[in-house]
């Protein structure tokens, strides 16, 4: 039989839970953030769990604040059995204490690890080579509540958050599936998490993602990687005698035959572009200048000219 369901998310990472619930239970309203003026004509954009519910007729509430008595009055009238939450905002106690099954929530780590708002980059960033996610129940504390099902992931080397994202999504909407099916059965198993292993992701601002090139070639591919194609690392180029910000989306790995300083900068304004560190280089293989589109490294160098075949970047 199946349950009756309130989904809470908003970007298109929790649109294949959302998918998988419509097939298997009964949802029976979505909840997501307020539509949000975007792009240059500031037009009104739903969230893509929004433009998922209106496809399958399915009711939305778009609350403001979450203590809003009338939303919350309208969730109460609803009667379901369970709320599920895929990347969606802090729930206060009067939502996720609601229904008479609790409310859970899909997160992409193993928890306790990466607790916080950005697991699939820090996991990247942190040069890890397994990840995974987690379903468990949502309690006071944000991502500490009691662990419901795990599957782990690998990093592959050439993973980014963007592919990284991808895998997970797919894999987390089976994961609470299985975990609904269990709840259903009544033999889902709690586990609590262990506070001492907990590691942070915590909310990634324009100012971390700057590039160090000071560190060594592994550390500057991992953070790339972890924060490719969204918000993306940078650095500062002197583009047609111009201090130009890029952002770096992606480099490979390259050894160097002499050591020179990190920072330094090679390139023959034609065919590569490669950035000294501690320990070897960066060969820049597609980036974006402020204002412009995304290009492979030679097509950049096609319509810019590097000022110096060799300085220090910042």
């Amino acid at each position: 039989m199946a349950l009756k369901v309130v989904f809470m998310g908003t970007p298109a990472f929790a649109v294949p839970t959302f998918e998988k619930l419509v097939q298997y239970h009964n949802v029976l309203s979505v909840v997501t953030t307020p539509d949000k003026p975007a792009g240059r004509g500031l037009k009104l954009q739903s969230s893509a769990v929004k433009e998922c519910a209106i496809k399958h007729n399915i009711p939305v509430l778009q609350p403001e604040k979450l203590k809003d008595p009338d939303f919350l009055q309208q969730l109460k009238n609803l009667n379901a059995d369970v709320f599920v939450v895929v990347a969606f905002r802090m729930l206060p106690k009067e939502v996720w204490s609601m229904p008479p099954h609790g409310t859970f929530n899909l997160h992409a780590s193993l928890l306790p690890k990466y607790r916080g708002a950005a697991p699939i980059n820090f996991a990247i960033i942190n040069g890890e080579t397994e990840t995974g996610v987690t379903t468990f129940k949502i309690q006071e504390q944000i991502d500490t509540g009691n662990i419901a099902l795990q599957e782990k992931i690998a990093i592959d080397e050439k993973d980014t958050a963007g592919t990284l994202h991808d895998k997970m999504m797919t894999i987390g909407a089976d994961l609470m599936i299985k975990t609904l099916e269990l709840l259903e059965q009544n033999k889902l198993q709690l586990l609590e998490q262990d506070n001492s292993q907990a590691t942070y992701a915590p909310k990634i601002t324009k100012e971390f993602c700057q590039i160090n090139w000071q560190q060594p070639s592994k550390k500057i591919y991992d953070f790339i990687r972890g924060l490719a194609p969204y918000p993306a690392a940078y650095t500062f180029l002197d583009i047609n005698g111009r201090k130009t910000y890029c952002k770096i989306l992606w480099a490979e790995k390259i050894n160097l035959l002499k050591p020179l300083p990190a920072g330094t900068l090679l390139t023959d304004n034609k065919h590569f572009l490669r950035i000294v560190s501690e320990d070897g280089a960066l060969d820049i293989k597609l980036l974006q200048a402020e204002g412009k589109r995304q290009m492979d490294i030679e097509e950049f160098l096609r319509g810019n000219k590097i000022t110096s075949e060799q300085c220090i970047v910042s």
